[in-house]
């Protein structure tokens, strides 16, 4: 499609702005009209969604028939399905008398379904039957009846999410996404929102016959620069409430700064939900919060191994050894006792120090390390038995996917291997256990 063409579109349904992104989308909706392809147009609230869904119409072979445009996150969840495929005289309290649907009504032409994510589970059980056979039956009558609708859907949520979390059908996701159009969002079109404020201010001016609104070069910057969440519903807004409330006609930036709120107005990176506050590429950005604590939890244990390592080179001296000397190397590990909450037994050379309460002994000898246990305990024997820690020095193999496939075969031996309740003591879902299970090859278990 040439330029030219695209041009001549934005003229007929006044779409205003050059953006490459919002050029693209205009060609896949011309493109797409002449065919009876269900579309679904994706973009954020109040980026002109509907607007493309009027090109569609237009100018495909439906365009003698009718247009209807339905919000579904408007009508109760209890009425949709009578308002899209009607119902029967006294099909339910209130009913009358029997009634069309849209989609009877609309037959030969198109109807627009904004907002579809909001549609019930129920109701887009009976929307997949329309698409894929084009039958619908009337709420309180078992005959089947045949409409010919082309379906033009849209939404400003990411459907795939609503998918995994059980909100919405994956076989009608597929079915509506036969042709995707990405609207782009106002602050991704650089130049388009001074275009668009112009066209706003020109059309209020005319309207009511004042003086249109100017703005000075820094308040252009400024207004481009703004990341309007509200799209062209919020410029419009803007362009109308100055409009009304300026009397100098001519704004700079000092002044429209007023009217645009301060918590929107700046363009730093946001931390997103669902990350870390490391991000993305910090130390625990990719790590759930369990995996944050199990890591945690190993570092402390290496901290104290090596804490162990420290005393049993003190203990396995063969002759006296000076109190300098302890000092010293207790000292080159002092980070071992700030890992753990404690401060330094050695901040310096004069003399022992306090530790947790417990005053260090002089070093007139080699340190021994005694440890006293219940089934061995008495007066007489108490210096008799000592524990070797010396196996504990050994290098810590443990990892995070270790302890994980420990705790899945315990949880799964807790429950006789039923899964379903294995995940929820894991506090996971069962499909990441079976994922976990088949990771570990524990499928068996």
């Amino acid at each position: 499609m040439t330029n030219q063409e695209i041009q001549s579109i934005k003229q007929r349904f006044g779409i205003i702005g050059n953006a490459p992104a919002l050029n693209y989308a205009i060609q896949v909706a011309a493109q797409v009209a002449p065919t009876d392809m269900t579309v679904l147009i994706t973009g954020e609230s109040g980026s002109g969604k509907e607007s493309f869904s009027k090109i569609i119409h237009a100018l495909s072979p439906r365009k003698h028939g009718q247009f209807i445009a339905i919000n579904c996150g408007a009508i109760p969840e209890g009425t949709i399905d009578s308002e899209l495929f009607g119902h029967e005289k006294g099909a339910f309290t209130g009913a009358n008398e029997a009634r069309k649907g849209y989609f009877e009504v609309t037959d030969g032409g198109t109807i627009f379904l904004d907002e579809i994510a909001e549609m019930p589970l129920g109701t887009q059980a009976r929307l997949l039957r329309v698409l894929e056979n084009g039958e619908f039956i009337r709420v309180g009558s078992s005959k089947v009846q045949k409409t010919d609708v082309r379906v033009v859907a849209a939404t400003n949520v990411n459907l795939l999410d609503r998918v995994q979390a059980g909100k919405f059908r994956e076989d009608l996701y597929y079915r509506l996404n036969t042709v995707p159009i990405m609207v782009p969002p106002l602050r991704e079109r650089g130049d388009d929102i001074y275009l668009l404020f112009r066209k706003f201010t020109a059309d209020f001016s005319e309207k009511h016959r004042v003086k249109p609104i100017s703005l000075t070069p820094d308040a252009v910057r400024l207004l481009n620069r703004f990341r309007f969440p509200g799209n062209i519903r919020q410029l419009k807004n803007l362009a109308e409430q100055i409009s009304v409330l300026e009397i100098d006609r001519e704004v700079d930036a000092t002044r429209l700064a007023t009217y645009l709120p301060a918590t929107q107005t700046s363009q730093l990176p946001a931390l997103l939900p669902g990350h870390g506050a490391g991000g993305a590429g910090g130390d625990f950005g990719s790590y759930s919060e369990r995996d944050i604590l199990y890591r945690l939890l190993f570092d402390m244990r290496r901290d104290m191994t090596d804490l162990k390592k420290v005393v049993l080179e003190l203990a396995s001296g063969t002759g006296p050894r000076p109190a300098t000397d302890a000092q010293e190397l207790l000292r080159q590990n002092s980070h071992l006792f700030t890992n753990l909450g404690e401060s330094s037994p050695y901040p310096g050379p004069e003399g022992p120090a306090e530790a947790g309460g417990y005053l260090l002994p002089p070093a007139s000898g080699p340190l021994r390390v005694d440890v006293a246990t219940p089934a061995s305990y008495s007066d007489e024997d108490e210096d008799a038995h000592t524990e070797d820690i010396s196996h504990e020095t050994e290098e810590e193999t443990l990892s995070l996917d270790a302890i994980e496939k420990e705790m899945i075969l315990k949880a799964l031996r807790k429950h006789h291997n039923k899964r379903k309740y294995a995940a929820q003591d894991l506090g996971i879902s069962e499909r990441t256990l079976y994922r976990k299970l088949k990771q570990y090859d524990l499928e068996s278990a």
